[in-house]
């Protein structure tokens, strides 16, 4: 499938997370993202240096900027699991904004076009690095990273785009 791309309606998709109950809840992207304007940005894996040192840490210092410039709600999503997820959410106590969605069976990140196949590293399927901007559905911005780079998928480039 080819990659989700400026114009492209934003695919649904069920996505699993740990609420404050520590309930594991299940929800639905575009339950999220109607008529919002959504940050929806995935990594390679949680835990793993680009994505807990650079993106993911990107994405919460800009938080209150991509609010104040209309942004709804700021997604992070990656393939793992959802308990694997709230731990790496614990990692970073003073993200107020970023919701933490895992895609487990990357069934979602398939919906997207953006599997990586990582199977020959001993890593399995998992998210190619992107950032995306949606507005009630629809792609706006669709940075999607080539190989192992972090240049167009960051918090910065978005905030250039809003």
């Amino acid at each position: 499938m080819a990659p989700i791309c400026v114009g492209d309606s934003l695919p649904d998709g069920t996505l699993a997370y740990f609420d404050s109950a520590d309930t594991l809840q299940q929800v639905s992207i575009h339950s999220l993202a109607a008529g919002k304007k959504v940050v929806l940005f995935g990594v390679p894996g949680a835990f793993t240096p680009t994505c807990s040192l650079k993106h993911v840490p990107g994405f919460i210092e800009r938080a209150a900027e991509l609010k104040s410039k209309g942004v709804d709600e700021i997604i992070c999503i990656s393939v793992n699991d959802p308990f694997v997820m709230k731990e790496w959410a614990k990692t970073y106590p003073e993200n107020k904004e970023v919701k933490f969605l895992a895609d487990g069976s990357a069934s979602y990140t398939r919906a997207l076009g953006l599997e990586l196949d990582l199977t020959e590293k001993g890593l399995g399927i998992r998210s190619r690095r992107f950032a995306l901007l949606v507005e009630d559905l629809k792609v706006k911005v669709s940075n999607v990273e080539s190989g192992g780079e972090f240049t167009v998928s960051g918090a910065d480039e978005i905030l250039k785009a809003l």
